[in-house]
């Protein structure tokens, strides 16, 4: 199953992303978790203590040279629009407690539309988790689902947006609901976070315009500390494991 997991920042796509990753290891798949959101917290978010270790595949300068062949640094130079990926998981990812997990970084441009080495590396990189790779694939993406290209999104059995009960944060499902429709993407669907009561499970299902609801995950300070202190939400929170288990039922049902 490939799966690409988005919201508006804050609303915490990265808990189910990497809640999601152990809940399928659990359930005895090989999961890699792609931390495809430039403002990177996947990795934190699963556990994993050496942060300062972690260098985005896009800062990569001399990779993305090589496998582009570009020089790095420059713009408007010739350089390969179909660079050899297929080995990179296996050979950049890392692990920890049996999930392989890597970051992709984001790609800083001056403006829209941007055709650099860095970019076409990550979406190269991208459609080959999504289309090649025989095992579960979680995207944590940004809002923009910037690394995803039309070809790639034929490969994404869901799509889920998180939204917690807001109008800003239904504002952001409404635009990837669009952003899927250009996509040609299938199933989009809903999680909602940070739930108090019944009013806030109301308010989003009423404002999701009408998405699949996959479940909710209720508001916990078990959550806020697991954060806090650079731990997993799936070893600290049963309530939101227990949420998000639901949520998973669905998925693969």
């Amino acid at each position: 199953m490939k799966l690409a997991i988005s919201g508006k920042g804050g609303v915490g796509k990265t808990t189910l992303a990497a809640t999601l990753a152990y809940i399928f290891k659990e359930n005895g798949a090989k999961v890699l978790a792609i931390d495809a959101d430039p403002d990177a917290n996947l990795a934190g978010a699963l556990g994993f203590v050496d942060l300062k270790g972690l260098t985005p595949i896009s800062e990569m300068k001399e990779l993305v040279a090589e496998r582009t062949g570009s020089d790095p640094g420059t713009y408007g130079t010739f350089f390969s629009i179909n660079p050899k990926v297929d080995d990179l998981p296996d050979a950049m990812a890392k692990e920890i407690n049996g999930i392989k997990f890597m970051t992709l970084g984001g790609v800083k441009k001056g403006g829209g539309g941007c055709i650099c080495p860095e970019s076409v590396l990550l979406k190269s990189l991208v459609m080959n988790l999504v289309l090649a790779r025989n095992e579960v694939v979680i995207l944590d993406m940004e809002a923009g689902l910037e690394h995803l290209g039309r070809a790639t999104s034929t490969g994404v059995n869901a799509l889920i947006v998180v939204a917690e009960p807001g109008q800003r944060s239904l504002e952001t499902v409404r635009v990837v609901k669009k952003l899927c429709a250009d996509l040609a993407i299938k199933r989009v669907a809903v999680v909602g976070n940070k739930v108090r009561n019944q009013s806030d499970i109301d308010f989003i299902t009423q404002n999701v315009d009408g998405l699949e609801v996959l479940g909710f995950i209720p508001f916990s300070d078990s959550i806020i500390d697991a954060d806090r202190n650079g731990q997993a939400v799936y070893f600290n929170s049963p309530e939101a494991v227990e949420a998000v288990k639901g949520v998973y039922a669905k998925l693969v049902r």
